[in-house]
């Protein structure tokens, strides 16, 4: 069986902030670099043979401590960057109230083919990481392989293994830095586990 460790990265100021982070190239704080230390001594001894990650510098900073102390095939692709939030990126809550008070009450109705002007809708988002996971299964079939994404890409994996829609809010946790273990056995994948963030809870 093909094991994906799939990774959200650690936390950054627009997490904290609660702002639109979408591909806006924002790097982790300190908790994030602190989530990330941890992280790494927790993958230290698990047997992996690559380590993917997003474009976006919050995930190959996520990924550092553990390239940092192990040698692995390291491979960087823009295909599981966060879904794209075009003229909404960057903004907070309130100020999407403001600006855009009638793209705000579409985007509460959580509809799958709502593309923010310059950003991708929940459907063309889904399309991309599809591709992206069926691909990294395929090219590298028996292997076991860490993937530092985003959170929404996550959401996107939770709701395609569980036969969710793609309208609705999110109904998964998707802590940052917690590990969540997808299987592929040739035909379809499986949830092994998730939101396992064990190495965050310890003194």
């Amino acid at each position: 069986m093909t094991e994906l460790l799939l990774i959200r990265h650690g936390e950054t100021d627009y997490n904290r902030q609660l702002r639109f982070q979408g591909q806006i190239d924002i790097p982790l704080n300190a908790t994030g670099h602190a989530q990330a230390t941890r992280l790494g001594a927790r993958l230290l001894a698990e047997p992996l043979d690559a380590v993917v990650t997003s474009d976006l510098q919050r995930t190959r900073e996520t990924a550092a401590p553990l390239l940092r102390q192990r040698r692995l095939d390291t491979t960087t692709d823009p295909l599981w960057r966060e879904q794209a939030f075009g003229v909404l990126e960057g903004l907070e809550v309130a100020s999407v109230r403001g600006l855009h008070p009638e793209l705000w009450d579409a985007w509460t109705r959580h509809e799958a083919d709502l593309a923010p002007p310059g950003g991708e809708s929940y459907r063309q988002f889904h399309a991309r990481v599809m591709q992206a996971l069926g691909s990294l299964a395929a090219a590298r079939p028996g292997q076991r392989i860490a993937v530092f994404t985003h959170g929404g890409v996550l959401d996107m994996v939770w709701r395609e293994v569980h036969g969710l829609p793609l309208a609705g809010p999110r109904a998964c946790a998707i802590p940052n830095t917690g590990i969540n273990r997808l299987g592929w056995d040739g035909n379809r994948f499986e949830i092994l586990r998730w939101a396992d963030d064990a190495h965050l809870q310890e003194p």
